[in-house]
């Protein structure tokens, strides 16, 4: 069996490491000192690099201007992107572009598809739910009433709705299909109102009131929205993976250079087996992330349907990196807490990660509705 990565997937995550090289994860205020959000949008000016980089239109086809790579390559450029807490609506913008290429209408596609791989358009999912761990498309009801979709519901936690111009909003007809609404900012019979996550970072509840769509915005394919949750679950994980690494590192650097008694504290068994459990964690994060994109990407068939390797890499994901920022406030004692070292902004994000499309128990629960209708030889 060969793991090793493409060229064309090498040469994206090596153009994601020259984009991301300058940026600073502490540019923004800190959350734990900022009330509301750190910031009033995104950062535009990375936005704009990583367009000039072709790192938008990584999943696009050649006729909107991409270069046709896979979910393998997008996870790649969103590990590295969470290393330095790159600021931008990397993963959903991407993963909802792929969506409306893989199953929209022809319309949908020649309006959306070249602008979002240029970086002239946002895209963003509502993929939250109302509570996180309910299934987000049972928080929003679509019926049909003549040539129009008529959607009512909430959707909350929506990431970068105040930025985006298009909202795939996952919604369940009478039928018990699932369909994906292709909701415009600020249309008639929306309400967006202002949350906060614990990265500091500014979300929205989306609320819909016999909002009225066209056919043309409404994509009823069949598994149209199961596909964009599991690419969407597996970006997490490599944005949980990427946070984890260089979390990992720093407090490999610290315990380094941190003394007691005479001897760095790295060289304490207590520090280095704690380290090493994480290291552990990090590794089986990985694994399970690669397990995940490669069934997404390939179709290949397995034991279980691809949601099911994408619920243990989002189960990995949501604890290992919780457990990696745990252990790093642990060892960094005191100076974690400083609001000058990055450590405490990277917690916050963290467990944002940990709870960003549901936390490890709903997965746990799919996993074991999985096995129950699938069961193993």
């Amino acid at each position: 069996m060969d793991f090793t990565f493409t060229e064309e997937q090498q040469a994206a995550a090596e153009a994601a490491r020259g984009v991301f090289a300058g940026v600073a994860p502490d540019a923004v205020p800190s959350p734990a000192l900022t009330p509301g959000a750190v910031a009033d949008t995104y950062d535009q000016a990375l936005w704009a690099t990583l367009a000039d980089a072709d790192l938008l239109s990584l999943l696009l086809d050649a006729r909107y201007g991409g270069a046709g790579l896979d979910a393998i390559a997008l996870c790649l450029v969103l590990r590295e992107s969470a290393r330095v807490l790159a600021r931008v609506p990397l993963l959903e913008s991407s993963a909802a572009a792929a969506a409306v290429q893989a199953y929209g209408g022809e319309e949908a596609k020649a309006d959306l598809l070249a602008r979002a791989g240029r970086g002239d358009m946002v895209l963003t999912v509502a993929a939250h739910g109302r509570t996180g761990h309910d299934p987000a498309e049972l928080a929003v009801t679509a019926r049909q009433d003549g040539g129009t979709w008529v959607l009512d519901g909430v959707q909350t936690a929506v990431p970068w709705a105040h930025d985006a111009d298009v909202t795939l909003v996952p919604a369940h007809t009478g039928t018990g299909r699932t369909v994906l609404a292709l909701v415009p900012r600020g249309h008639e019979g929306t309400v967006l109102a202002e949350q906060f996550s614990t990265s500091g970072e500014r979300l929205g509840e989306l609320r819909l009131e016999s909002a009225r769509l066209a056919a043309r915005d409404v994509i009823d394919a069949d598994g149209a929205w199961e596909w964009l949750r599991d690419l969407l679950a597996t970006g997490t994980c490599a944005l949980a993976l990427g946070l984890g690494e260089r979390v990992l590192r720093m407090t490999g650097d610290y315990t380094g250079k941190r003394e007691q008694f005479g001897f760095p504290i790295a060289t304490f068994q207590a520090v280095a087996v704690q380290a090493a459990d994480r290291y552990i964690d990090l590794r089986a994060m990985e694994a399970t992330l690669w397990q995940a994109a490669w069934r997404i990407s390939s179709g290949a068939p397995g034991p279980l349907p691809a949601a099911g390797d994408v619920a243990v890499a989002k189960i990995w994901a949501a604890e290992g990196v919780r457990r990696v920022v745990q252990t790093a406030q642990h060892l960094h004692g005191g100076f974690g807490a400083d609001v000058d070292y990055p450590l405490h902004r990277y917690h916050a994000w963290a467990k944002h990660l940990e709870l960003s499309l549901g936390p490890a128990s709903a997965h746990e629960e799919t996993l074991g509705d999985l096995l129950a209708t699938h069961p193993l030889a």
